[in-house]
């Protein structure tokens, strides 16, 4: 069995869940879930975490995330991109100027009302059936962070934007925003995610690159190690005679690591055995002196 992160090209038809159907079938393993779902039509990084790999999503979820969009400025439909039913047309009659100041306004928090074909639940439905019957609910604003918005190009009606925000924002949603707050109304009418925290467009690979890395016995080089998602985390070895504490998942004493010095508290650690091999993510507690287990990943 794999563990690990791996970092694919979500191409376009897909749906993230198919990415992980398919990952199942080549990898010949269940344990494997994506993190951060990316709408069919969309492409680019989409990490997916393989056997112990999985239990990072509540922890990695919260990275910032890069997209490069296209809005089609003079239509809004159902679905906030090209792909919905058309609901309105407006001719395009705002200089490039009131474009630009439209689009960077955008900078910044800004509370977004998610839109109704998501995967969001209310009252325990998804928007997005309750949207395919027709439906409509009231959703409440999230609160998210666009922390750059640049224009790449315009070529009207066509405007080509780069955006980093925070985990959480819909890209279709800000579009249709943007055009509401232009007047004349837009849809999305692409979409690249470029990264996703430290996930790099340059650095993913498609489903079909990943079964010839299976074939070839390839696949391991770009499988990213759980702990290697943790490079600002202190790294602690616990002795050898404790193996069996560490094993059950008990909270570790000072003097069990190998590791002199200080701790701050609530200083988070990642603890290895003392042959090497990761266990999980630690917290340090000053008041009672011990490590106490936030995150288990041994197998």
């Amino acid at each position: 069995m794999y563990h690990g992160i791996i970092n694919i090209y979500k191409e376009a038809g897909y749906t993230s869940h198919d990415v992980v159907a398919v990952l199942r079938g080549i990898l010949n393993q269940k344990k494997i879930g994506h993190m951060g779902t990316l709408d069919p039509d969309a492409v680019g990084v989409l990490p997916v975490g393989l056997g112990v790999g999985t239990r990072l999503n509540d922890m990695l979820s919260g990275g910032g995330k890069e997209y490069v969009a296209e809005l089609y400025l003079g239509v809004t439909t159902d679905t906030q991109d090209m792909s919905g039913n058309i609901l309105t047309r407006h001719e395009v009659t705002q200089s490039e100027e009131q474009i630009k100041e439209v689009v960077y306004s955008f900078k910044g928090a800004y509370e977004q009302i998610p839109p109704m074909y998501s995967a969001i639940k209310v009252n325990g439905k998804k928007l997005y059936e309750l949207a395919r019957k027709g439906q409509e609910v009231e959703r409440k604003a999230r609160h998210i962070q666009i922390d750059e918005i640049e224009i790449m190009k315009i070529q009207l009606p066509v405007v080509q934007i780069r955006v980093v925000c925070s985990a959480g924002t819909y890209i279709r949603t800000l579009c249709d925003d943007i055009g509401k707050t232009l007047g004349c109304g837009a849809a999305m009418k692409s979409l690249q995610r470029t990264r996703v925290g430290s996930f790099l467009i340059e650095n993913a690979i498609t489903l079909d690159e990943v079964k010839k890395l299976v074939q070839d016995g390839g696949l391991e080089n770009n499988i990213i190690p759980v702990d290697a998602m943790f490079p600002n985390l202190r790294a602690i070895n616990v002795d050898e005679a404790y193996f069996k504490q560490l094993q059950n998942g008990n909270r570790l004493t000072l003097e069990m690591i190998h590791e002199s010095g200080s701790f701050e508290d609530n200083e988070r650690t990642r603890i290895y055995s003392g042959q090497g091999v990761f266990f999980g993510i630690y917290r340090y507690e000053h008041s009672t002196g011990t490590f106490n287990p936030v995150k288990m990943f041994i197998t």
